[in-house]
């Protein structure tokens, strides 16, 4: 979800601003997009395998910022096999008629003291809201790390038709965390 982008505005203002672009390339390896919920009163946390981020950020101007994520909801993955099987079906993800999840941060705010918001959009099941997407960051040895939290209704996205819409068996709210760590493009 626009993390990379966060990542990339955290490091560069971080650094003496050149007035140069900087493209960030988010290494999947060491970063988690997860999600967390509760089923019939029962907390429970999963994360998505498969995302792919595009950052790009000029330290003298942030408000210019952009960042895109994508997510690929068919890799969702709780550790509850019936739940796992559930996800991608018409009723929650709805992976056949639409596969990705969308964040599109359009610009950055700096809250100070490393605290950071990425404001844009995100688009689940073909359903766009403005989100804003509080984080922190740190840079350390060239290195740039995002951790964020964001709180969701799910069914604002249209996750959960029939008979889970209601919240009765699965809770509306909906938590996701971004984690993420990346690293300038050579010759940015």
């Amino acid at each position: 979800m626009n993390v990379r982008h966060l990542l990339v505005l955290l490091a560069l203002q971080t650094v003496p601003s050149h007035g140069f672009a900087a493209e960030w390339q988010v290494d999947p390896s060491k970063s988690a997009i997860r999600f967390s919920g509760v089923q019939v009163g029962v907390p429970f946390t999963g994360g998505f395998q498969r995302f792919e981020a595009a950052v790009d950020f000029d330290p003298a101007k942030p408000e210019t910022g952009h960042a895109t994520v994508l997510i690929d909801l068919s890799s969702a993955k709780t550790g509850d096999v019936q739940r796992d099987e559930a996800l991608p079906q018409k009723d929650w993800f709805d992976v056949k008629a639409e596969a990705k999840a969308r964040f599109e941060a359009t610009r950055f705010v700096d809250k100070g003291d490393g605290r950071y918001d990425a404001v844009g959009t995100l688009t689940i099941r073909g359903k766009s809201k403005p989100v804003t997407l509080p984080f922190r960051f740190t840079l350390d040895g060239g290195k740039a790390h995002a951790v964020g939290h964001l709180d969701l209704v799910r069914t604002e996205f249209g996750v959960g038709q029939g008979p889970w819409a209601s919240g009765q068996w699965v809770a509306l709210e909906v938590g996701v965390d971004v984690d993420l760590v990346a690293s300038a493009e050579p010759g940015t």
